[in-house]
This record gives structure tokens, C-alpha cells and sequence, in this order.
């Protein structure tokens, strides 16, 4: 066997490998969320620092056991439990995670990472085109069917009172850079589409800049000036589209929406800008 396929096989499982670990911190916040629910129903503290402390525990004494450092397993443990934060809704900033290690304190409270801790963690994340293949595998209707559940939440008022009017019959294209995904969308008997028209216009950006704008995060004129979105095709509908957008009342969109489009957003530009080197300690 040559040293050539040799690497191609490595990297080949390392990738699957990959993919697995995207999946099953997938798999545990789904967990994490229906375990918050029942905290909720029960009457229970949604925050449990003894159990995060016992995971953090186990998480290194299975890493001794298959010779792995016990740090890798506590930073691991801390980056779930970070994300179990996240889905249960105890803590808005994405760079509050649990302690590392199994010390005595961490027994007792979940105490914020430091600058390091948290900029070491945030690295771990995988950047959004490694997502790439996995979202490219669900089916397109799925897809579809997603954006436009997505879209009638959103989008349910000015739908409503005519606002929305001037997409009747027109196509406006969303094209996600860095994932590889597009979408083309239209107003078609008084509801929003996904379809597979050709767009008139399109706004083009990665994953990060559309959930900053879609958050209300950045606003739209600050990202298109950056040339971080760019509008192609015909002009005049893509502005249209976007000053509706900004007109939108932001306590229209359902709450749970809010929180989620405003943590994820938070998350993926802490997570960019620890990976660009961005906020590192000195």
C-alpha cells in the first residue's frame, strides 16, 4: 500500500469520524432540549452544576482510558454542556460553559470560562463549510419544506396585510455561500415558496452574515457595504425586498424564534472570529 493511499484512507475515516461527532452533539442538544422541558414541568433548576460536573468527570476518566488527554475530554465535555446551555435557554452568552475540569469548585458552580478556555473552545467548533456536506444531504423538498416553515413564522404578518405584495408572481434567490445551499423562494396565492424558479435577483452571502442580518444582529446596510452580501440581478426587487424586511416589527417574529436566530448568531460570529484569530488572548 503507498504512502499516498495510505493518507487518502486516514483522512477518508478521519472525515467519517468528523461527521459522526457533527451528528451526535446533534443527537445530545436534541436530548438536552427535552430534558429542559422536563425541568420545566417538574419545577426544577434548569442549571444542574453537580450533573455538569459529574460529565466533565466521566468525560476524563474515559479519556484515560483509551489514552486520550484529560483536558481534549474535559474541553469536549464543556463544549456539550455549553450547548446544552444553548438549547435550554440558561444563558445568552455562548461563551459561558462549564468548568474543564473536575475540580472541587466545579462541584459546587458552573463558572464562566476563561477568555482562553472559551477562544480554545469556540476553535473546536467546525467553521460552516465543513457542515457543508452533511446539510447538502437532506433532500431539496426537505429543504424547501424547512425555509418555508421558516418563512411563515417570520413573515406571517406582512403576508397578511398586503406588505408582501409586490413578490406575487416574482422570484428572489438566497444563496448560502459557505454551505453550498440555495434556495429560490416566491409569493404564490397569498403564500410564501420554495421552488426551483430561476431567481430575478439574489442575495449572496455565507451562513454567519445571514444570521447576523436575519438576527437583526448587523444591519443590512453595513453588510452589503462590506460587499459580506452581495444583492445581484434585478436591484430593484432585492431592495424592495429588504427594506420590507427592515420595516418588519421585530416583536412580531415568535419569541422562541428571536432567541434562537439571536444565540445562533452570536455563536457562529464568536465561533468566526475565534477561528480568524479575532479576540485571542494575548
Amino acid at each position: 500500500m503507498t504512502g499516498d493511499s495510505s493518507l487518502a484512507r486516514a483522512r477518508l475515516a478521519i472525515g467519517g469520524i468528523d461527521h459522526a461527532l457533527v451528528l451526535l452533539f446533534g443527537a445530545r442538544a436534541r436530548l438536552a432540549a427535552s430534558a429542559g422541558r422536563c425541568k420545566t414541568r417538574a419545577g426544577l433548576p434548569l442549571a444542574d452544576p453537580e450533573r455538569e460536573a459529574r460529565v466533565v468527570h466521566r468525560a476524563e476518566a474515559v479519556a484515560r482510558r483509551v489514552g486520550l488527554p484529560a483536558a481534549t475530554a474535559g474541553q469536549l465535555a464543556a463544549l456539550a454542556i455549553a450547548d446544552a446551555h444553548r438549547v435550554q435557554g440558561i444563558a445568552a452568552d455562548p461563551d459561558t460553559v462549564a468548568p474543564p475540569t473536575g475540580s472541587p469548585h466545579a462541584m459546587h458552580s458552573a463558572a464562566p470560562a476563561s477568555p482562553d478556555l472559551a477562544h480554545t473552545l469556540l476553535r473546536l467548533l467546525p467553521p460552516p463549510m465543513r457542515w457543508a456536506p452533511l446539510l447538502r444531504a437532506l433532500p431539496p423538498r426537505l429543504q424547501q419544506r424547512l425555509l418555508e416553515r421558516a418563512m411563515a413564522s417570520v413573515l406571517a404578518a406582512p403576508v397578511a396585510d398586503g406588505s408582501l405584495d409586490f413578490m406575487d408572481g416574482r422570484t428572489l434567490g438566497i444563496e448560502v455561500t459557505d454551505l453550498g445551499l440555495s434556495w429560490v423562494v416566491a409569493l404564490r396565492d397569498g403564500r410564501l415558496r420554495a421552488g426551483d424558479d430561476a431567481p430575478e435577483a439574489s442575495v449572496r452571502g455565507n451562513a454567519t452574515d445571514l444570521l447576523l442580518l436575519a438576527s437583526r444582529l448587523e444591519d443590512a446596510d453595513t453588510l452589503f457595504f462590506q460587499r459580506r452580501l452581495v444583492l445581484t440581478g434585478d436591484v430593484e426587487l432585492g431592495l424592495t425586498a429588504r427594506n420590507m424586511l427592515e420595516r418588519l416589527p421585530w416583536e412580531s417574529v415568535p419569541l422562541a424564534l428571536r432567541i434562537g436566530l439571536n444565540r445562533g448568531a452570536r455563536l457562529a460570529r464568536a465561533a468566526r472570529d475565534a477561528h480568524h484569530g479575532t479576540g485571542a488572548a494575548a
